[in-house]
């Protein structure tokens, strides 16, 4: 089962995580998000149990507990969803949908504005 945990301190880490969650079962995999550009943790992040009854128990046990002085918010991962705006590799048109301001002079459209 994956686990959505999140308010998690920015000190927190993955090992100490994995110790948190481990208490309740085997723990597959933790994953702490952190940001792309700066690379500083987010606050929040996942963990993978297999056992869907040992990860229920954690869930139970560890939602809003305190982990480093933040009530930490423990629950089951929603599958991520597909936007379908974006378009591939990342580049995301910032003008808005159905704009296509490349030839805006030759239109002669708003020519006020130029």
């Amino acid at each position: 089962m994956n686990i959505y945990v999140g308010n998690l301190p920015f000190t927190a880490t993955e090992d100490e995580i994995h110790t948190l969650f481990s208490a309740f079962g085997q723990v597959t995999s933790v994953a702490l998000i952190k940001d792309k550009l700066t690379g500083r943790p987010r606050g929040f992040g996942f963990v993978e149990m297999p056992n869907a009854d040992e990860a229920q128990k954690a869930i139970d046990s560890l939602n809003n507990s305190e982990l480093g002085g933040r009530n930490m918010v423990v629950n089951p991962a929603r599958p991520r969803e597909d936007s379908g705006d974006r378009k591939p590799g990342g580049y995301q048109d910032r003008r808005g949908p159905g704009r296509d301001n490349r030839n805006r002079r030759d239109t002669g459209k708003r020519k006020d504005s130029w």
